[in-house]
């Protein structure tokens, strides 16, 4: 008898994507087990006996696990397709990976910085779920120069959206007449939210890069380039 598990995990364990976007396809009629369409989250399912099809293509489990560092260059989008054909982070990394990868998290189009790229659902899970608080850090050069009073309510978080924000750290690098360089960390993970918390203290992000996840650094990795993790900070990044 196989290993019994969700069918969310099962998802995540064949590199189909994170849990927490199975989960997502699970609820939208997309996934089924042995040719049923199963659209309950609690379904659990023997590995090896049952047969799991996601947009009706049957999945199986890898046992090769890849955790990959990439430092990503602004026009590239991390999704692994796009509409309007334009540069993948999947595409910097294919010619040496035969696997499908996927992005955890995100960053927009016009961010750099450091990206992980997984096939390890649970890895991927455990970044990204709010829950667990993980830590995002970056550099953020400024067009306009910001009050320390403006900097405290980042710190003390911001109305952006629907939403106020959590707060954030935030260090000043580099301050001149027209300019600003800060340092943030922030442990949400909202849609372009660096960016729209410095709009909402009357700034805006001419330049935006991601340092760190976690006390993982991004360190001297050229732009475009990628490595794998070490075990070091898998076991780390898993256990935050």
């Amino acid at each position: 008898m196989g290993e019994i598990v969700r069918l969310q995990r099962y998802i995540a364990m064949c590199g189909v994507c994170s849990r927490r976007k199975a989960e997502e396809l699970i609820t939208a009629d997309r996934v089924k087990v042995n040719n049923q369409i199963a659209n309950e989250l609690g379904t659990k399912i023997e590995i090896g006996a049952d047969k799991v099809k996601v947009d009706n293509r049957e999945i199986s489990y890898r046992s090769k696990l890849y955790h990959i560092m990439l430092n990503k260059p602004k026009g590239y989008i991390t999704s692994s397709s796009d509409q309007f054909d334009r540069p993948t982070v999947i595409d910097l990394v294919s010619q040496d990976i035969h696997s499908r990868v996927f992005s955890v998290g995100r960053l927009d189009y016009n961010t750099e910085g450091l990206l992980f790229l997984t096939n390890d659902g649970d890895f991927a899970y455990k970044i990204t779920h709010p829950k667990n608080q993980v830590e995002k850090t970056y550099i953020a050069s400024l067009k306009k120069p910001l009050a320390i009073s403006e900097i405290n309510r980042l710190r003390r978080g911001v109305k952006i959206d629907d939403y106020v924000t959590q707060p954030a750290k935030v260090e000043i690098l580099d301050s001149k007449t027209n300019k600003m360089t800060i340092k943030i960390t922030i442990h949400e993970g909202k849609n372009r939210q660096v960016r729209k918390m410095i709009e909402a203290v009357g700034s805006e992000v001419s330049e935006l890069k991601r340092v760190s996840v976690g006390t993982v650094e991004l360190g001297n990795l050229p732009l475009g380039r990628w490595r794998y993790l070490t075990a070091h900070e898998v076991n780390y990044l898993k256990n935050m």
